[in-house]
């Protein structure tokens, strides 16, 4: 069996630092660890092919090889997701769709000629089933309500990326989520017991990557790293142990919940296994909206306190953001902005609160008849439902707010704060002479090309002045810098100079109003957990 995997496109965002991956000579941020993941559990007598559709495009001498395209992945893929059905469909080609959107919404890919929902692991057979004997009329595979064990995930297929495009690798180590958070899909989809694998899992993985060449950052893309605390210490002394022998060739980061700031064995751990960095959801600064969201792990504790803990450990904070919930005062934006700015988080991730299929919110406002119809994944643009707030004010206190934690001043200022803060030494990863040439050439782009060349030129003072070994950090931190800066810029405020102009004049907030979107009784029913993209 001939079997091209397809990795749909991400639009650009903060997330895709696209504006800055060309100063470093890659393609693209992260690969499709879903895809390769699924390709280690087909048949070793299969021939398969990888084409990343953020890379590079989808030919037809691709499609005119294979014999079945597997392809799906988040909301935000959506379009891109359906133009690749449509191509390999346009060539009699078997499609299997699959992944995290398709999962929650199954009724939006009914055009697939085999939807696979859920985990893969356990059940690849009757995945193979249904692609050997597809009768030529759309099917659904169900997921079951037990999640798959680990154990059974064998190392992804790392040889199938061509591993120059990409500015990182991502591994993962475990799945779940023991919070309960309203807005959030993960315990929708993955469940609410964190599940790991063992460190030999881990470890094989790592040291795959090692073997074809990399050496570089490398993602854990759980989504709560620490949620297992017992199993995660025991893994990080082994994951030392091995980045000592090898002449600490990675530099890791990943996500965790905020309660990492409470255990100072655990972050110092994870510093000496090579993590730098760790998304937290941090939210708001508002202690409503922390309850009305139910995410208790962020209260009853000091988030400033529990931030800066973190940087003198050695591990930067990037921070996830969300304007919108329902007690949001009218002066939150300020509030972000100025808790952004005191805490010296350089990656503020800020978004409005969206609703995603599948999760409590989602139930919740589908009940309160103020669910929108249409959404795409974005959470950029503008909320998928009726706000209390008033829209307009909302959507300008957003703008207000990006606009100013990512101007020039204010992103240097904020990377500057973080390094007085930080460590001497936070990173153990060596220099790499090869990458001498994409060094030489960030440097050059920053410090005379880049219009914002005198905060770097400030910046790198800091760092010479406080901490000489964070040279790395610095460069990467100006490349990302590019990205946010600019995708702000150039995308992000005429997109929301645009929906302020769509919007009527007196628009308010109308909680009250008919639904516009099905009840759940009228929605095609769809099934639980989440993708064959174990991602």
């Amino acid at each position: 069996m001939r079997a091209l995997l397809v990795q749909p496109e991400f639009p650009i965002s903060y997330w895709g630092i696209q504006y800055g991956l060309p100063i470093i000579g890659t393609k693209v941020s992260l690969p499709p660890l879903g895809l390769i993941s699924l390709a280690a559990l087909l048949p070793a007598s299969w021939q398969l092919r990888l084409v990343d559709l953020n890379a590079g495009p989808l030919t037809q001498a691709d499609l005119d090889w294979a014999e079945v395209v597997l392809t799906g992945g988040m909301h935000i893929q959506s379009d891109s997701t359906q133009q690749v059905i449509a191509q390999a469909q346009a060539r009699r080609r078997l499609t299997v769709v699959g992944g995290p959107g398709p999962t929650t919404a199954p009724d939006q890919y009914a055009g697939a000629d085999v939807l696979f929902l859920g985990e893969a692991e356990g059940r690849i057979d009757e995945l193979l089933q249904a692609i050997r004997e597809w009768s030529g009329k759309p099917l659904v595979l169900e997921a079951g309500d037990e999640h798959p064990d680990l154990s059974l995930a064998p190392v992804p297929r790392f040889d199938l990326l061509k591993l120059a495009d990409y500015a990182s690798v991502s591994v993962q180590y475990s799945r779940g989520c023991p919070f309960l958070c309203e807005f959030c899909d993960i315990i929708e989809i993955f469940g609410r017991k964190p599940r790991v694998k063992s460190a030999a899992q881990v470890l094989s993985e790592l040291e795959e990557l090692h073997r074809l060449g990399w050496r570089s950052s490398v993602f854990f893309v759980d989504d709560n790293f620490i949620g297992h605390k017992r199993a995660v210490k025991k893994l990080l002394p082994q994951m030392a142990e091995w980045q000592a022998q090898h002449g600490h060739p990675f530099e890791l980061y990943t996500e965790a919940s905020v309660n990492l700031a409470g255990d100072f064995g655990l972050m110092d751990g994870m510093v000496a296994a090579g993590f730098s960095q760790v998304f937290v959801g941090i939210e708001s600064p508002s202690q409503a909206a922390l309850e009305e969201c139910h995410k208790g792990q962020n209260l009853h504790i000091d988030l400033n306190e529990s931030i800066d803990r973190m940087a003198r450990r050695g591990l930067e904070v990037m921070g996830g953001f969300i304007v919108g919930f329902d007690s949001d005062p009218d002066d939150i934006f300020e509030q972000q902005s100025r808790f952004i700015t005191h805490n010296a988080i350089p990656l503020a991730m800020v978004g409005f609160l969206n609703a995603l299929p599948g999760t409590a919110l989602w139930r919740r406002l589908d009940g309160e008849g103020r669910l929108r119809p249409g959404w795409t994944g974005d959470q950029l643009e503008r909320p998928n439902f009726i706000p209390l707030m008033n829209e307009r004010h909302l959507i300008e206190g957003y703008r207000r707010l990006v606009e100013e934690v990512y101007s020039p001043a204010a992103y240097y200022a904020r990377c500057r704060a973080f390094l007085e803060r930080a460590p001497a030494r936070f990173s153990r990863r060596k220099f790499q002479f090869s990458e001498l040439p994409i060094a030489v050439r960030a440097l050059f782009h920053m410090s005379v090309r880049s219009p914002w060349r005198r905060e770097f030129w400030r910046l790198m003072a800091t760092m010479l002045k406080r901490n000489p070994q964070s040279l790395g950090w610095v460069m990467a931190h100006a490349i990302q810098g590019e990205h946010l800066i600019r995708y702000t810029r150039e995308d992000l405020l005429p997109r929301l100079d645009a929906a302020l102009a769509a919007l009527p004049n007196d628009l308010g907030a109308q909680p009250t109003a008919v639904p516009c979107h099905p009840s759940a009784a009228e929605r095609p029913r769809g099934s639980g957990s989440r993708s064959p993209q174990p991602a």
